[in-house]
């Protein structure tokens, strides 16, 4: 009967975290500044990308649902970059020659930054994979969306739409 117990306890608790996962957070304040190094070699600071729309998703090569993700930020990247929008993809690997094996088989025209120490990632609270941060132009958090699942395009782009139009 206990063991009965924990499992519907169990299930109902990943339940409630798949849930909990999948609505995007309302957020409404400064995002917090940093610089990191890109994988173009240059180091990359979020405050000078002040005035464009940001889309901050922090991901890792282990993650299957980063991995479903990439291609579907690189699309949304490609379709809005031209109204000042870009997405920065901050890779948590330890080691970052896992990130660029994964990138030589899915490429993207958006800068990945590597915080192989997750000070960045801790800066922003993350504690899901991948995490998404949804900046305005004015460097405010506006939306947070935990985990990944086919169809939140749908939410990326509505928001996309939303600050570009601010």
């Amino acid at each position: 009967m206990k063991t009965l117990l924990r499992q519907l306890v169990g299930a109902s608790l990943l339940a409630t975290l798949a849930f909990t996962a999948s609505a995007a957070e309302t957020m409404n304040e400064p995002a917090p500044d940093f610089t990191l190094k890109s994988n173009q070699g240059e180091n990359l600071r979020l405050e000078d990308y002040r005035g464009q729309v940001v889309m901050l998703n922090f991901w890792a090569s282990w993650c299957g649902p980063c991995r479903q993700e990439m291609p579907v930020m690189d699309d949304i990247h490609e379709q809005y970059k031209d109204l000042g929008f870009t997405v920065l993809a901050v890779n948590v690997d330890e080691n970052t020659a896992e990130a660029d094996r994964f990138l030589s088989a899915v490429p993207v025209d958006f800068p990945i930054l590597y915080d192989n120490e997750s000070r960045v990632s801790e800066l922003y609270g993350v504690d899901a994979m991948p995490s998404t941060v949804m900046i305005d132009r004015d460097g405010t958090a506006r939306f947070l969306h935990r985990g990944y699942k086919p169809g939140y395009e749908e939410d990326y782009v509505k928001q996309v739409r939303q600050l570009i139009r601010e």
